[in-house]
């Protein structure tokens, strides 16, 4: 396919997503664009658009299930420089979609603001951390949001304010919309305690997640605060059950584990015998928190 001038080059065809993806599962794009400017992601929105090719955005990959097959579309990775600005203006804190999470919190800290520590440990970026209200101990990220930049799918640039973004348990209002920059306020904090708070944060992780092995994180959301979805899924037997190259964690039983070549179909199966084991015991319904790309 001929793509305007400016991306021909930069537009790779047939590129695995296994490689940017935190499960190291997924066949190959049809198209593989890492924009570096906004103007470069609007023109390929449009072109996109205009030839009725889906478009798929990726972050860090850390909640993506693809699939084996690959994709008939263009997968879109915000890692240019347009994506991973970062100001910091008295308690806000201004960031590009494609800056890592761990990264803002390092910021965050070095300018003494405390408030985002809950979200240590989790890998992605700020767009897709938005996307999906990350968060843990009781804490989402949409709770420090003052603002958001966006794209639509039409290449159209918004400034959504804080009066128009809806978050909730794991979900928000962004679906329709490339977010492409945030701004966050915060809280003054001391160096020392903001520290303390992530380290201990990070020692409690280590203790109850599976980190050896590459997984997407928590596959299912959790039904309620008193029934997470480890504690069912562990409850129905299931920890240590394999299909192909996937695992159920003996660790944590909501993190499904690639232990070696394993394929999308391998996870798919593992997620639809606890779904329905939990379902049959339970009376409980998982709704799934990573994204299957398909």
């Amino acid at each position: 396919m001929l793509w305007p001038k400016n991306l021909d080059k930069n537009i790779k065809p047939g590129v695995k997503l296994a490689s940017y993806t935190t499960f190291k599962i997924g066949g190959a794009a049809r198209f593989f664009f890492e924009p570096d400017t906004l103007q470069e992601l609007r023109d390929a929105l449009i072109f996109a658009r205009a030839k009725r090719i889906p478009v798929f955005i990726l972050g860090a990959g850390s909640n993506i299930l693809a699939s084996d097959t690959g994709l008939n579309a263009l997968v879109i990775r915000l890692s240019g420089k347009d994506f991973k600005g970062l100001a910091v203006n008295g308690v806000h804190l201004q960031a590009g979609s494609g800056l890592k999470i761990s990264r803002l919190l390092t910021a965050a800290k070095k300018r003494s603001l405390s408030g985002l520590e809950f979200l240590a440990g989790i890998p992605g970026t700020l767009g897709g951390g938005l996307m999906g209200n990350a968060g843990a101990w009781g804490k989402s990220i949409g709770d420090m949001v003052e603002e958001v930049s966006v794209l639509d799918y039409n290449g159209k640039a918004k400034l959504l304010k804080k009066s128009r973004l809806e978050f909730g348990y794991r979900r928000s209002n962004l679906g329709k919309y490339i977010i492409t920059g945030a701004k966050l306020k915060l809280t003054p904090g001391k160096p020392s305690q903001i520290s303390s708070l992530i380290r201990g944060l990070l020692k409690q992780r280590s203790l109850s997640q599976e980190n050896n092995l590459p997984s997407a994180g928590c596959v299912f959301k959790n039904p309620t605060a008193l029934w997470p979805a480890g504690k069912l899924i562990e409850a129905c037997g299931l920890k240590g059950r394999a299909a192909g190259g996937a695992v159920i964690s003996p660790v944590h039983a909501n993190f499904i584990l690639n232990r070696g070549r394993a394929k999308s179909k391998d996870v798919l199966s593992l997620m639809r015998l606890s779904a329905k084991e939990v379902e049959k015991k339970f009376k409980v319904k998982l709704e799934p928190e990573i994204k299957i790309w398909k």
